[in-house]
Order: structure tokens, then C-alpha cells, then sequence
């Protein structure tokens, strides 16, 4: 039998919370409240433009806080496409291709340009209004959801093939920054012998919480997150990176490498739509 929200939480699941559709939050006052996962099936970003009605599908948010100041930015990653001649009559994808990632959040459109080779337009800016004009965020809330707080609770949910969301908190005491990353849990591994589980997700929207920018979007790099324990994560960004052929040429490409541990808050979140 399909497992449903009460069959779940008869074997032991925690607390549920109910949770409607909900827009952006961006450069809110106050301290923020518990990010309540997003729905990844049907959260998009969709766009009017005569010329082009593009929708794209968030792939992954990041909730950047000025402690300081008490206001923070929603960032939206939206899947990546390829490089295309929108509404040709042939030859629809560029020769010369590359992959196309954007990022939404605070008015801004960030967004990633991945060629065969290193390019000085991989990464670009630009008021979201002038793409396609002004974005629609048309996010929608997981109906249900419970944080999954031990290993039984984790493995379950897993075996269940319910979908879970992680969020990841951050924090930075000299910058005042903080960040949360949350994302859906493409990948997770299970080891039921010893007990263990590990995350392993993205690309996500990762800040350099290390330094402060008039324009926070800028701070964004993307990244790929894993964890198998609450208080840290292993982070690896895409950046050029040299590649030695055996025959010793060296070139540099973009690519997820130099990985490192940070200090980390991480939840495991099993969301459901019934």
C-alpha cells in the first residue's frame, strides 16, 4: 500500500504543520521565522513577455539574513537548460553550447553561463525585469511537513520514497550573515547496519558569507552540499579548475572541485501534498 501522511506518522513520525501557497519574501523586517519547505514538484518562476513566456522550476533556495539589520533575501536557483535558439525552425540548439542557470532574488537575475571553456560572461547580472520581463513567483508549500530527527525516522521516509527537503543553516559571527540553504534530497544514502545516512544535493545557491556586497546576488556561487550529521556540511563549488592531459597541456574548465567543511544547522524535512 502507498504510504500516506497517517500511515507515516503512526510509526513514528513528529509534528506536522499545515501550510498554504505563499510569493517571495524578500527584505523583510523582524527576525525570520521557520522557513517552511517549499513544494519542489510545483514551485516555478514564470514570466509574461510577449516575446518569450518563460517558465522556469526552482530548484533550490537560499535565505540570506543580515543579522545587523534584521531583514533578509530570498534567492531562487531554477533548474539549468541549454543554450538554445528559442522558436527557430531548426538548428534549436546553439553550436557553441553551454549550460544556462539562473538565479532570482531581490529584483535580480543572476545568472550562470557554462561553456567548454573558461568565458568572461559565466556569470552575469541584471535587473530580472529586463530578460523577460518582471518575474511571477508562483511557489507553492509542501501541504504538510515534519522534520525527521533520528536515523529510524530518516531511513523510513527514505525506504517510503516520500519526498524530504533539507535545509542547511549557516552563519558568519564577524560579517553578522547568515544563510539558509534548502533544497529537495535528490540523493541520499542509507546504511542500516551502522546506522548512518548521508545527503548529497544540488546545485544549490551557495554565499560567501564572508564578506558583505551593496548587491547580495553577487555573493552567490553554485554549489554542491552533503551531510550525515547535524552540525556540519561539506561544501564543493563550481569554479575554473585546471585539468593536466597526460600528455602535460594544461587547460581550465568549469568544475565542481577544492571541497571544504563548514560549521552547519542541518534538518532533514519529509514534505507531503495530502
Amino acid at each position: 500500500m502507498k504510504p500516506t501522511r497517517r500511515t507515516f506518522i503512526k510509526t513514528g513520525a513528529l509534528s506536522v504543520a499545515a501550510l498554504s501557497t505563499h510569493g517571495a519574501e524578500e527584505n523583510n523586517a523582524g527576525k525570520p521565522a521557520e522557513m517552511h519547505p517549499l513544494d519542489y514538484g510545483l514551485s516555478f518562476v514564470c514570466h509574461t513577455a510577449p516575446f518569450n513566456s518563460v517558465r522556469f522550476w526552482v530548484e533550490s533556495r537560499t535565505r540570506l539574513i543580515d543579522d545587523c539589520t534584521g531583514t533578509w533575501t530570498d534567492f531562487y536557483q531554477c533548474g539549468a537548460c541549454k543554450s538554445e535558439n528559442t522558436f527557430a525552425e531548426r538548428d534549436l540548439f546553439m553550436k557553441d553550447n553551454y549550460d544556462f542557470t539562473p538565479v532570482f532574488g531581490g529584483g535580480d537575475v543572476l545568472v550562470f553561463r557554462r561553456p567548454a571553456r573558461i568565458h568572461e560572461q559565466y556569470r552575469t547580472v541584471k535587473r530580472a525585469s529586463e530578460l523577460w520581463g518582471e518575474p511571477s513567483m508562483r511557489l507553492r508549500e509542501g501541504a504538510h511537513f515534519e522534520e525527521l530527527a533520528s536515523w529510524d525516522a530518516i531511513a523510513r521516509a527514505t525506504a517510503s520514497a516520500i519526498p524530504l527537503v533539507s535545509q542547511t543553516e549557516l552563519a558568519n559571527a564577524e560579517t553578522q550573515l547568515r544563510a539558509i540553504i534548502e533544497c529537495p534530497t535528490k540523493t541520499i544514502n542509507i546504511q542500516p547496519e551502522k546506522k548512518q545516512y548521508q545527503v548529497d544535493t544540488g546545485p544549490i545557491a551557495f554565499p560567501d558569507l564572508a564578506k558583505r556586497s551593496a548587491r547580495p546576488i553577487d555573493t552567490l556561487s553554485l554549489a554542491f552540499v552533503a551531510f550525515n550529521a547535524p552540525g556540519f556540511a561539506d561544501v564543493v563549488v563550481e569554479q575554473p579548475t585546471s585539468v593536466v592531459e597526460e600528455h602535460g597541456a594544461t587547460h581550465q574548465v568549469y568544475h565542481y572541485s577544492n571541497p571544504f567543511s563548514v560549521p552547519a544547522r542541518n534538518r532533514l524535512l519529509a514534505v507531503y501534498r495530502e
